[in-house]
């Protein structure tokens, strides 16, 4: 499992099509551990851009702050799971919660 992480100042940044990076974290699915963490710059920012440029890095999950209804379509089409209303946490804490079940994700703090 590869999960993709939007991140600004080394956090979760709330709107992924805003982040300056994405942390990639491979993860161990038999022991529920992550394994490393890669850091890329995302391409620029259009729509449909982001999902296909996360599948072709070969991200499985996305753990986002908010992100809109057009873009949650586009990463399921990628074959991407989405998780939105993630806390602004570093992603080794928030992959790690993910992986235990205990991620507390609230609203989708993206409005369109």
């Amino acid at each position: 499992m590869r999960i993709a992480i939007p991140m600004a100042e080394g956090k979760l940044c709330m709107h992924f099509g805003h982040c300056a990076q994405f942390a990639l974290l491979d993860v161990d699915d038999a022991t529920k551990t992550i394994k490393s963490t890669t850091k890329l710059d995302p391409p620029a920012h259009e729509p449909g851009v982001l999902p296909r440029w996360l599948n072709e890095q070969g991200a499985t999950v996305i753990i986002a702050g908010g992100m809109g209804q057009r873009a949650q379509v586009l990463f399921a089409e990628n074959g991407i799971k989405v998780v939105v209303g993630a806390p602004a946490e570093t992603p080794e804490k928030l992959v790690t919660a993910y992986l235990a079940g205990t991620l507390v994700s609230g609203q989708n703090t993206c409005d369109h």
